[in-house]
């Protein structure tokens, strides 16, 4: 799998986004909110995934593009933990992600990338036990 970020694994559809919060499940990594959804689809990426940092918490848009630059970069290079080992070829069931930053401080980008680890393993767990 190739280690980038096309815009095909942005989450930028309202109706999926929609879709996600309303109908999906969600858990708490600090300081992440993570909502997420499994589609009965094949696709060529493991995700979609959406990042939102709140303006309530980080006012400085510099700030927010920061934090956002971070997530991003770290599912970039960790991405490969959501599709089985040894797959080649289309995903089956990719998932849709919700990624809230929720914390009021910045964190570096070893913490960042440790827990967004976390978040993709926890999300592999719940894909290994979901009904086919």
């Amino acid at each position: 799998m190739k280690q980038t970020f096309t815009k095909e694994e942005r989450l930028y559809e309202k109706k999926l986004m929609d879709q996600l919060f309303r109908y999906g499940k969600s858990f708490f990594v600090f300081p992440f909110k993570v909502f997420y959804q499994q589609l009965d689809t094949t696709a060529p990426y493991p995700a979609k995934i959406l990042i939102s940092v709140p303006k309530r918490n980080f006012n400085r848009a510099v700030d927010r593009n920061r934090i956002k630059r971070l997530v991003r970069e770290a599912y970039r290079r960790n991405k490969v933990v959501l599709c089985p080992s040894g797959q080649k070829g289309p995903c089956r069931n990719p998932f849709l992600i919700g990624l809230i930053y929720t914390a009021k401080d910045h964190m570096d980008y070893v913490e960042v990338e440790r827990k967004i680890i976390l978040i993709l393993q926890q999300l592999q767990k719940n894909y290994e036990q979901a009904p086919r």
